[in-house]
């Protein structure tokens, strides 16, 4: 009968495969430490106050300058898109 003992000269760590096993998790656990240390010792910014009311300023302003651009040439191309029919534009002669 054959002698069924395993041969073990080296230690584990001296195993390239054990490292890949070990690594991963070991990478996790200190990236982890990381995320902890830079949570804590950063300041959290704070929202202001009154930032519903600068919300609603940026709105009027937005509105504005939307007021302000027509919007026309983009609503032409939207239909034109969507029919296939170019407008007719009034302004320009045809030749």
């Amino acid at each position: 009968m054959k002698n069924d003992t395993l041969e073990s000269g080296l230690p584990w760590w001296k195993y390239g495969h054990v490292w890949l096993v070990v690594a991963g998790p070991a990478l996790v656990v200190v990236a982890s430490f990381v995320t902890l240390y830079i949570a804590v010792t950063r300041i959290d910014p704070v929202v202001t106050e009154d930032y519903y009311r600068k919300g609603l300023e940026i709105n009027k302003t937005l509105n504005k300058e939307a007021n302000a651009a027509s919007l026309a040439p983009a609503i032409q191309a939207r239909n034109h898109a969507a029919t296939g029919v170019a407008p007719e534009n009034k302004s320009v002669p045809k030749p």
